[in-house]
């Protein structure tokens, strides 16, 4: 069983741009727990208040299979642990593990340390006795271990040693800058087993683009912990990315490390935490982005029409995720027909003049990949006596600026509805707003249900921006309707033009194919 180490909530946070409560660190604790991992590294709490609160809290719950662990340096040189503030940080925290890192690269014990290499063998042994003799479990992460053991083998290999005599129960060794290969990583960590018999761990940064490869490789080699963060959160280029190694370790690597059912929640414990950390989600992370199984080349999607093992290294529904055909420019009919089955839509015939009609848009500015509904829409239109929900006849826009008033938008609408021509108005806060307004009031006597579809996000992307003001714009609405979501796309010179395109779209989706339409 290898041991999933998670330092999310400590390295993880040193990325810029995140920044997360106690109560978000504790949310993400939680998750961790019921993921399954082996050690959680809850912060540094000689550091900041933030993160003695979170051990403080954490001391009051009961955690299901991860051991909570304050992570901390060894003593100040010169002194001794009894009387280092970060030391009594530690233990005030009151973690049944504690973690704490050293210096290893002799670059670092005399230039930025400014002691001497006896001195810092004397710090490492001491302080990791002295929390052990104080009951707790140490873990002894050898910072810059493998820039240390490239510049002097042998005291980098005494640094391990001193920490064996102190206490620690696994020595990680650290690719801190991040800069090692998977081949140099395996040779050091055989080097090192050979020279040093104990239980080891590995934590690598992502500068090189190599930490998950490297983590791999060192459990080859015989690491029994593996450090990480959920989707590679961490300083610079990031951690080790924890859902690859994980994922890796159980369907590659047959090495179990989570409890059983817990690796089919990685993807929803991916996103989650990206949610918690007010980040958009990297859908191209390898297993748990949506992009992960998802095919948009026409010959792939026929391949895997006939076998999903094709074009696909495991199942997807094994880390919780699932596969998706994208329709494009280069989609074939393949393509079409999984669309159709996705979306509930019944694509009788030839498919190839909606096929025909996407290429040619898709030329125009039109993105079908992030306007699903839009191509399901086309689909349904094609369906034996189908009747469209509603026909524009014709649509005005006016944006005004009144004294006294400000500035506002009105729409007039005109559209046939069961053979009817209704002709509404409504204002709004801008234009498109102003047109969904008439829009819904012209149909809601026919369709009550509209009002349970709902404008969930509306985005806009100049192409060509060169044109200036005669650029393409390209629109994309999201909708929703009982908790199930879709998007739409529309693009034109025009950007109402081109917003009453996805926004027809989208209630054409929500009234006609949405779970809960009237098919």
């Amino acid at each position: 069983m290898i041991e999933i180490y998670d330092t999310t909530l400590r390295d993880g946070t040193q990325r810029e741009g995140i920044s997360l409560s106690c109560d978000d660190k504790i949310r993400v604790a939680r998750r961790l727990d019921e993921l399954g991992v082996a050690f959680i590294e809850g912060g540094w709490p000689g550091s900041n208040p933030k993160d003695a609160e979170f051990f403080e809290r954490a001391r009051d719950i009961d955690w299901a299979t991860a051991l909570v662990t304050a992570f901390g340096s060894t003593h100040r040189k010169g002194g001794t642990p009894e009387d280092d503030a970060n030391i009594k940080a530690l233990l005030d925290a009151a973690t049944p593990v504690c973690t704490v890192v050293g210096k290893t690269w002799t670059l670092h014990v005399t230039e930025v340390l400014r002691t001497t290499l006896e001195e810092n063998l004397r710090i490492i042994e001491n302080s990791l006795a002295y929390l052990k003799a104080q009951g707790r479990r140490v873990i002894y992460d050898a910072e810059h271990f493998f820039d240390g053991y490239r510049a002097d083998p042998e005291y980098s290999l005494e640094t391990l040693r001193a920490a064996v005599r102190g206490g620690a129960e696994t020595l990680v060794v650290c690719d801190t800058n991040g800069g090692s290969l998977p081949w140099q990583i395996g040779e050091i960590v055989d080097q090192v087993r050979a020279a040093v018999d104990h239980p080891l761990g590995i934590h690598c940064h992502n500068d090189s683009e190599s930490a998950v490869a490297n983590s791999l490789e060192a459990v080859r080699h015989g690491a029994i912990q593996v450090q990480g963060t959920i989707n590679g959160y961490g300083e610079r280029c990031g951690n080790a990315n924890l859902c690859s190694v994980i994922a890796a370790l159980e369907l590659k690597m047959d090495r179990r490390c989570l409890p059983e059912g817990g690796l089919k929640t990685l993807q929803d414990v991916s996103h989650f935490v990206a949610e918690v950390a007010n980040l958009a989600p990297d859908e191209h992370l390898a297993y748990v982005g949506k992009s992960a199984f998802a095919h948009k080349g026409g010959i792939h999607v026929a391949a895997m029409r006939r076998t999903e093992e094709s074009y696909q290294h495991i199942d997807p529904r094994l880390v919780g995720n699932e596969m998706r055909v994208v329709v494009s420019e280069l989609s074939g009919r393949g393509n079409l027909l999984s669309m159709a089955e996705e979306h509930g839509v019944d694509a009788v015939g030839d498919v190839a003049d909606v096929l025909s009609d996407i290429k040619a848009l898709e030329a125009k500015g039109f993105s079908f990949e992030a306007g699903e509904a839009s191509v399901a829409v086309r689909l349904k239109r094609k369906e034996a006596g189908y009747e469209a929900p509603f026909e524009l006849v014709d649509f005005l826009v006016t944006v005004e600026h009144r004294t006294g008033r400000g500035l506002f938008a009105e729409a007039m609408v005109k559209v046939r509805v069961a053979g009817e021509i209704h002709h509404t108005a409504a204002e709004g806060d801008g234009p498109v707003d102003a047109l969904d307004n008439a829009l819904r009031k012209a149909l809601v006597g026919h369709y009550p249900e509209i009002d349970e579809v709902h404008l969930a996000d509306y985005k806009v992307r100049i192409l060509e921006p060169e044109k200036g003001t005669g650029a393409v714009t390209r629109v994309l609405i999201d909708m929703q309707r009982d908790g199930k979501r879709w998007s739409t796309v529309g693009a034109s010179p025009n950007v109402i033009e081109a917003s009453w395109m996805a926004l027809v779209d989208g209630i054409e989706y929500g009234l006609k194919i949405a779970p809960g339409a009237d098919a």
